[in-house]
Formats: C-alpha cells, structure tokens, sequence
C-alpha cells in the first residue's frame, strides 16, 4: 500500500526541428529546435521540483527534461512516441483529414508500425508501474503517448481528444485527469 497517492505530470517535450517543419516523427530521433529550447526553458519555473523524473530515450525528450533540470532523469523506451513504421518523416499534409483522424489513435496505421492498442498497452504499462509506486512524478515524453496515457486511465475515444502542445502538462491522479495540455500562457 502507497502512503501518497499517485499523481503523474506528464509534459510533452518542446518543438522538434520535424515539428517545425510539419514532419513526422514517430520514434525518429530528433533534436530540439531553437523554439523548443525556448519553450522548455520558460516552463520550468512553474513546474513544482519533482524526485522522481523520467524522459522518453528520445533526444527530443530527454534534452527536454535537461532543460527543465533533470539532466539525469531515468530513461525508459516505453515513454516514445508511436513506431509510425516507413511513415516516419512524411509531411503530416499529405494526409487528408480523414487519414489524419484515423491514425491519430484509429484502425489506420502504417504496415511495418505499431498499433494503437499496441501504444497503449506499452504506455499504459509504464504509467501503472508510477501510479503503483505512488508520490509525484514527472514523466518528459511525447504528445502520442499523453494521449495514449490519457485513454488508458479514462477509456477516452482518442480521435476526439486533440493533442497536446509543445511543453504543456497533463496532470493525472489514476483514475482522474486533474488537468489537460495546460501552458503557462508561453
């Protein structure tokens, strides 16, 4: 039994230089762009100072919690984004709107990548491991796996949840959301 009940910031990582560009990205490595540094530097005041931090392996990620003071948060892979297979890297224009809902969290994905159920089965994993463990954690990871965490705690429809931006904090208490993709106003 945990004496403090859980309670999970997860913040999505500041603009990658494929963000910037309307790429995607999926587990592609990529770097922070100038504005995503920016971004992440100016959250950090108002996030509370945390113990126990953990980053996706993903340098967009973990430059992040670097910049958010946590240079040496635990890596763990689980917290990646979705394996978007050979559709890493491709405008998110050439997809129609219909594409668009159907692969953000839908049936529609590419052949050599990973299901949504696949997603939230990996992400959901993680997420049960922190909230059994129980105090405060802050979790530096991706806007796919936020959304991934937010369906596995709420059985949210995931193609009617937008998501979230650059450097904004989801605040979960399982089997709560106390707070969804809030910016300080960066």
């Amino acid at each position: 039994m945990t004496l403090t009940p859980p309670r999970i910031l997860l913040v999505r990582h500041g603009q990658s230089t494929y963000n910037a560009h309307g790429r995607l990205q999926g587990q592609t490595d990529t770097p922070l762009s100038d504005a995503g540094r920016a971004e992440a530097e100016a959250l950090r005041p108002f996030l509370p100072r945390c113990e126990q931090v953990v980053t996706s392996d993903l340098q967009r990620a973990s430059e992040t919690a670097a910049l958010l003071g946590y240079p040496d948060a635990h890596r763990d892979p689980r917290w990646r984004e979705i394996d978007l297979g050979g559709w890493a890297g491709r405008m998110i224009s050439e997809f129609d709107d219909e594409q668009q809902g159907a692969w953000r969290g839908g049936p529609l994905h590419a052949d050599d990548g990973e299901s949504w159920a696949q997603f939230v089965a990996r992400v959901g994993g993680a997420l049960d491991e922190l909230a059994a463990a129980g105090g405060e954690w802050l979790v530096v990871c991706h806007g796919g796996a936020i959304r991934a965490a937010l369906t596995h705690v709420t059985g949210a429809d995931p193609q009617t949840v937008i998501g979230p931006g650059n450097t904004s904090v989801t605040v979960l208490r399982p089997p709560f959301v106390e707070r969804y993709a809030w910016t300080p106003g960066l």
